[in-house]
């Protein structure tokens, strides 16, 4: 099918009788409760379940090898697809379709008007079009009047594909056409395979515009004082982007280009397993009317209850980001001079903070380390100790070379300090030790970005060869040497020293300067 009648196709689809247009998050609302989508919980959120999908679906995810896709860095995760396979999935959801009640919503991807993506979503369901009206940037009436979409996203959850008849590996098909600029989620309700979809489009388009596209949260201080949060799910960017004294940029999804940052998007989807209005208070007070809950389960009063893991831990909670106080609108950031990486170490080994020169940071970088939390991905179901690429490798589509290097200019031109934070395990490897008290972390994250953490000076740490504080306003002292909190030392040896060999088996694979394979932890010679 040629892209000209695939674009006829979508146009003659959404002047139909039953499609509805641009709603409000109150219509949304409305519908979602009328066709049996959702229920209102009692803090006005509405709560909707997402299927048999409770998580992205990586492994569905194809990519249409064409001319478009010549910078495509290709490997198990992004996995190639011919244009036949595409267009017969295409037609057939173009077809399941029509005559159906559709929903559809006009918005940015971006809220850089220079570097902003205009994107039409086509949803099945009314819940999944009011998702995407808070995740990403609203225009003016004005501006959807002249609203002219560069790709196309069509989620249609309730056609489930044959894979013997349509050639997909399973039911579930996420598919991305760069020369038609349409993405296709088809057999999965997870409303979050729309979010990272385009985020991965804009992964493979912004670096030849000369903007770093980042897996981060951002935050800004009274003095404008710029900071960035790397990390993947569950790793506390949106916990820890999300403090009281600081105002929120964006808590997922970010650019940094030669004028600053500025957020992808206009909303937050935040992990909301054991939430609580103590440790999280913005996002406990973004929850109400306009937000939505996913997979939460509400009680006969329908109250939440955020610590139920009846569906799955992967629980989310997504809202506009103005619902958080004092979030920065238009989103958008000055130069950071401060950018922390943050893991979740499954061993409980890394210490809790440490300050990385810059050939660590580039090592840290390239190897994002952390471990898959339960449930953000299907078959995920305890964590996982993994490497990912730019702390992001699912969404990273050109080689891990060209966002390592962006940082690296990044970093020299505005002088920004790295720390890695791990906000993981203490006092022994997942299943024996606890997850790191969020007020501690915390603590360490606001001394590294007011600079007073370097104020007791450091010492080295002998596991992994990372400079760590002697010292944390807030934190006691044998909290920041992990070895100190493990009650077997011989069996933290060990342990640290089998993560130091996973270390230097993942970095091999890259092709890196010298000064940066060395930067990293080394085995203990045996």
């Amino acid at each position: 099918m040629s892209t000209a009648s695939q674009t006829t196709g979508v146009a003659e689809l959404i002047r139909g009788e039953k499609v509805q247009l641009n709603l409000s998050p109150a219509e949304l609302v409305e519908f979602a409760i009328r066709r049996g989508e959702g229920k209102l919980a009692y803090n006005g959120a509405l709560v909707c379940l997402t299927g048999e999908r409770t998580g992205r679906s990586p492994k569905d995810r194809f990519i249409v090898k064409d001319n478009e896709a010549a910078k495509m860095d290709w490997n198990d995760i992004n996995q190639p697809c011919t244009e036949e396979l595409f267009d017969a999935i295409y037609t057939k959801a173009l077809d399941y379709l029509r005559g159906r009640e559709i929903f559809v919503q006009e918005l940015f991807a971006g809220a850089d008007t220079n570097y902003r993506l205009k994107v039409r979503f086509i949803n099945e369901h009314a819940w999944h079009n009011m998702f995407v009206w808070n995740q990403f940037v609203r225009p003016s009436a004005d501006e959807l009047r002249s609203f002219a979409p560069e790709f196309t996203v069509i989620s249609v959850p309730g056609l489930l594909l044959d894979p013997k008849k349509d050639g997909t590996r399973t039911e579930v098909f996420i598919g991305v056409s760069f020369a038609r600029r349409v993405i296709l989620v088809v057999g999965s309700g997870y409303a979050g395979e729309m979010k990272k979809s385009i985020f991965s489009c804009l992964n493979y388009i912004l670096p030849d515009k000369n903007v770093f596209p980042m897996h981060c949260s951002a935050n800004v201080g009274e003095n404008g004082d710029t900071a960035l949060f790397f990390g993947l799910s569950g790793t506390g960017k949106t916990t820890l982007s999300a403090d009281p004294d600081r105002r929120l940029i964006g808590d997922d999804e970010h650019g940094w280009s030669d004028k600053g940052i500025f957020n992808f998007e206009g909303g937050c989807y935040a992990k909301c397993i054991k939430l609580s209005q103590k440790n999280e208070p913005q996002i406990w007070n973004s929850l109400r009317f306009g937000a939505v809950l996913e997979n939460v389960i509400i009680d006969e009063a329908r109250h939440p209850d955020y610590d139920a893991e009846t569906i799955t831990e992967n629980t989310r909670a997504n809202y506009p980001v103005e619902f958080i106080d004092g979030a920065v609108i238009p989103s958008v950031g000055g130069h950071p001079k401060v950018v922390v990486f943050l893991t979740a170490d499954a061993f409980g080994v890394l210490p809790p903070i440490s300050k990385l020169t810059p050939e660590q940071a580039m090592f840290h970088f390239i190897s994002g380390y952390t471990a898959k939390v339960a449930g953000t991905e299907t078959g995920i179901t305890e964590p996982q100790a993994t490497f990912s690429t730019c702390f992001g490798g699912p969404f990273m589509l050109q080689a891990p070379r060209v966002y390592a290097e962006l940082l690296r200019q990044r970093m020299t031109e505005h002088g920004a300090e790295v720390w890695l934070v791990n906000t993981g395990w203490q006092g022994g490897k997942y299943g024996v030790g606890k997850r790191m008290s969020i007020p501690y972390t915390r603590a360490m994250v606001t001394a590294a970005v007011e600079g007073s953490v370097k104020n007791g000076g450091f010492v080295l740490d002998p596991a992994f060869g990372l400079s760590v504080p002697r010292h944390v306003p807030g934190v006691p002292d044998e909290v920041l040497m992990p070895r100190n909190s493990w009650a077997d030392k011989a069996d933290y040896d060990k342990t640290a020293a089998h993560l130091t060999e996973l270390f230097e088996k993942n970095i091999k694979q890259f092709d890196v300067p010298d000064a940066v394979r060395n930067a990293g932890p080394k085995p203990p010679k045996k």
